[in-house]
């Protein structure tokens, strides 16, 4: 999404130190996989992600954005207790090239709160985010956010930006899939944060059948592949891309008519064109915004409603893939305010995901994300009661209220449970 970080707070030095050891897998893996339009376990039974964004390894900070003044380990808790069973966390091609140099840039963070991260760089800390979420019952799916380290960096349309190159994004994929494939706490992994562009633009994402050197399915595949090869059991997660031909014959060209979507919301060519793997681990991703984020888009004019957004807008660019049983859908992003129309928006979002038990994670924890706010308030500790209770009948949870989480073997949080 379209978003900019507020002005950053408290900044303190860490000490640029050796990797940590990567945490432990349990004895018994928990990998997930697909079946039709479902995620399941190794078990076969369906599992739902409804978990939650939190930004900052992708902007600069190097490490989450609000540890600069909330305790680590208690905030990824607090987010277990409140029934999310997943972080998607965005990161930049740019840091993952670094740390794979054994290069560690300093991390944003406040030691009087943090005491326990003294002396640890910022690929340190996130191996004891990892740990923690282990010990809380939550997974995590990274999301290649953008190429440079930018509180704006997801503005450019590829996965390449600047001295970044797509070998550069396919090294960084494969590195940490490598790294990390004995940790089922990584459940997969967001091959790239919405490709978008329009064709009249200097550089565009497309999606078709060529091998063009910005044709995201093309790329999206071989990237897919590479984290496969790493870890045949990650999940894969690709988003679309912005516009598509009317007519397929037609192609790319400036003279043709195309049909529009949010970035990386346009998936009506994998009907024709859908990405291919050597496993079964593709979930197909994307990200949904109201008037408040989008307030141009034709579908959130006038007066819309469930059914005008799902006839108008959903269907015909990705609900198909579920309602055809092609594959499982994951709405990595979806929020805002509850001002104007934006709060019908929000209202038609969430029950469509609890109608049809759709995967998602929610933007944001964040307070600093401009164009949405967040479930953080400002202090980054208390909770925005009025959104939680709102996002709240989305999560996954027991008829009697218990949230569930995607862990066969540890609880998640205090009271939450295991997957059933």
């Amino acid at each position: 999404m379209k978003w900019r970080a507020l002005g950053l707070t408290l900044i303190a030095g860490l000490a640029i130190s050796g990797l940590s050891a990567q945490a432990a897998s349990r004895p018994k893996s928990d990998w997930l996989h697909t079946k039709g339009n479902r995620i399941v376990d190794a078990q076969g039974k369906t599992v739902r992600i409804s978990g939650v964004n939190w930004f900052g390894y992708n902007t600069g900070t190097n490490t989450f954005d609000g540890v600069w003044t909330a305790n680590l380990d208690k905030t990824v808790k607090s987010v277990a207790n409140h029934g999310f069973n997943t972080i998607r966390v965005p990161f930049s091609v740019q840091l993952l090239k670094a740390w794979s140099q054994k290069k560690y840039p300093q991390a944003n963070i406040n030691l009087s709160t943090n005491a326990a991260l003294k002396g640890k760089n910022s690929l340190q800390i996130w191996s004891r985010f990892l740990a923690d979420c282990q010990k809380d019952g939550l997974k995590v799916i990274v999301d290649i956010h953008s190429a440079k380290s930018d509180p704006q960096g997801q503005n450019a349309p590829l996965w390449k930006a600047g001295s970044y190159t797509t070998k550069d994004y396919y090294a960084a994929l494969s590195w940490l899939a490598k790294r990390y494939k004995k940790n089922d706490t990584i459940i997969g992994y967001d091959l790239k944060n919405e490709p978008h562009g329009m064709v009249t633009d200097s550089s565009y994402a497309k999606w078709d059948g060529s091998k063009a050197a910005n044709n995201w399915r093309y790329i999206a595949a071989k990237a897919g592949n590479k984290v496969l090869k790493a870890n045949p059991h990650a999940l894969v997660f690709v988003e679309g891309v912005q516009v598509t031909p009317k007519k397929w014959a037609t192609g790319y060209k400036k003279s043709a008519q195309y049909n529009y979507a949010l970035w990386g919301a346009n998936l009506r060519g994998v009907a024709k064109y859908p990405v291919k793997l050597k496993k079964r681990q593709l979930v197909y991703s994307i990200h949904d915004y109201g008037p408040s984020v989008a307030p141009g888009s034709s579908w959130v004019q006038g007066n819309f409603t469930y059914n005008s957004l799902m006839k108008n807008y959903w269907r015909p660019n990705w609900y198909y893939i579920h309602a055809n049983k092609k594959a499982p859908l994951y709405l990595g992003e979806w929020g805002g305010y509850f001002s104007g129309s934006n709060l019908k928006w929000m209202k038609a979002e969430r029950k469509l995901i609890k109608t049809h038990k759709l995967n998602f994670t929610y933007w944001c924890l964040n307070n600093n994300s401009a164009d949405t706010g967040g479930l953080l308030t400002s202090n980054w500790t208390s909770w925005n009661s009025k959104l939680y209770r709102f996002v709240k009948p989305a999560l996954w949870q027991s008829k009697k209220g218990q949230f569930y989480g995607l862990d066969g073997q540890v609880k998640l949080g205090t009271s939450g449970l295991r997957k059933p």
